[in-house]
């Protein structure tokens, strides 16, 4: 359990969130998500959101949106609060992506959103879970709702795997020791048995993926 909580200490937080906005194409994924959602939601969740960048952008089309991120780092947590400061349509909300929705108690009555968005977090989760979590979003989405996951996904061989790092100026020593990663076509055909309609991978560069689909009206 050490190596997967790794990601929730204020070292390993820091440090990523150093190198965030360097993360090679991330931007050009980020685009898609925002093409993607529609500017007429009125609640968003964004799962994992770290210090609240991807929450943030869906907002500046959408400033009227109420949007709630969850995170459980700590360091995470604090950044996010100090992005979304005096802005009252943001909620800040502690949260483990191994806990069921259910334990999300701070969602109460109003648990229901029209977009639900997640950015490289899911990938820590085992396999398992990544399959439960995407059945409870799915729960949690209003009719006619969203789910898009830009994610950091397997590749399809080792070779491919070390050239991924390559590409970001890493070596395999630098991976962090938290990932579970899972090939794309399995969790997009995992969304299509959920329920879901309209599932498609929409963005790939190497091992990262934006993901997601509709559920039915």
């Amino acid at each position: 359990m050490t190596e997967i909580r790794e990601y929730n200490s204020a070292e390993h937080a820091l440090q990523y969130l150093a190198r965030a906005d360097r993360i090679a194409h991330r931007s050009a994924g980020e685009a898609v998500v925002l093409e993607l959602v529609p500017r007429t939601v009125q609640r968003i969740l964004d799962l994992g959101a770290g210090d609240g960048r991807l929450l943030a952008l869906l907002k500046i089309d959408r400033p009227d949106a109420h949007g709630v991120a969850t995170d459980l780092s700590p360091t995470m947590l604090d950044a996010a609060r100090a992005r979304f400061a005096g802005d009252a349509t943001v909620e800040v909300v502690e949260h483990d992506l191994d806990a069921p929705f259910g334990a999300l108690g701070a969602l109460g009555d109003a648990g229901r959103f029209d977009a639900v968005v997640s950015c490289f977090a899911i990938h820590h989760c085992s396999h398992a879970r990544k399959r439960a979590l995407y059945a409870e979003v799915f729960d949690l989405l209003e009719p006619g709702g969203v789910f898009y996951n830009l994610e950091h996904v397997a590749s399809p061989t080792p070779e491919l795997h070390e050239a991924f790092f390559a590409a970001l100026g890493m070596t395999l020593a630098d991976e962090d020791r938290s990932n579970q990663l899972l090939d794309v076509e399995t969790q997009v055909a995992w969304l299509r048995e959920i329920g879901f309609g309209q599932v498609d991978c929409f963005w790939k560069w190497r091992e990262l993926a934006l993901f997601g689909g509709v559920k039915p009206r």
